[in-house]
């Protein structure tokens, strides 16, 4: 069995998504995090500088895609669910170069999108966990694996603690003044493989992708001494 293929080219694309609009938000909203949260960021340094990179990171509330946007030392363009390119905030998200996703079937429009950011040596955010929850990464979606399998492009793990508090809801915030955490992990190399792709590699890759960031996690809150939240109370809401 071999995955569809969706990548349009296996030539690599000159060009990104657009990044000056970008580039003038992230202080922006950086020191509006800031004034309201007691933001922390831990190896910066270990996103590479320059090329393609995927991030990785546990999904456990609303804050967690701003934050991380916010205070990475690069552009970052991350892969939101299409209901969030609704309103105010999606005309914020359509402006930022975020990448729309349809949940719940392949995407190809977004699946090539992501990739022409990789190819263009930028920045991919993706949240393997596919939905805010407890944050453990008790299970996940091959998407970033894929990603690497196709481009070569190294994954970086990310643990983002402190945006939502214990037993509340996925769409709440953090009270004013709390400590958030973002820490960055060790790199992470999938080997690079040409189409066709087998189901059965992918599932290896995806993994090893998912051991990384669930180590990294717990790695994180025991280093710092933090827990993650549990599950939100509403059930219902956890496909959010």
């Amino acid at each position: 069995m071999t995955v569809l293929r969706t990548e349009a080219s296996s030539t690599p694309k000159a060009r990104g998504l657009p990044e000056r609009a970008l580039r003038r938000l992230r202080p922006v909203l950086a020191r509006r995090l800031s004034s309201r949260w007691d933001v922390h960021v831990t190896g910066a340094d270990r996103l590479p500088a320059t090329g393609p990179v995927i991030l990785i990171s546990n999904h456990i509330g609303w804050l967690d895609g701003p934050l991380t946007v916010a205070t990475a030392s690069r552009p970052v363009h991350a892969l939101v669910k299409q209901e969030a390119f609704e309103g105010r905030s999606g005309l914020l998200m359509r402006v930022g170069a975020q990448i729309p996703l349809h949940r719940g079937r392949t995407h190809t429009q977004a699946v090539r999108t992501a990739l022409r950011v990789l190819r263009a040596g930028q920045v991919l955010l993706v949240y393997p966990e596919g939905t805010r929850g407890e944050g453990e990464v008790r299970s996940t979606y091959p998407g970033a694996a894929y990603f690497a399998m196709v481009t070569g492009a190294p994954i970086v793990p990310v643990a983002v603690l402190g945006t939502r508090d214990p037993g509340a809801d996925i769409e709440s915030r953090p009270a004013d003044g709390q400590r958030v955490d973002v820490v960055y992990g060790g790199t992470l190399h999938v080997e690079p493989r040409p189409w066709p792709r087998d189901l059965e590699a992918l599932a290896v890759e995806q993994d090893r992708v998912a051991t990384a960031l669930r180590e990294h996690v717990a790695a994180t809150t025991e280093l710092l001494g933090r827990e993650l939240p549990g599950p939100p109370p509403r059930q219902e809401h956890l496909d959010d």
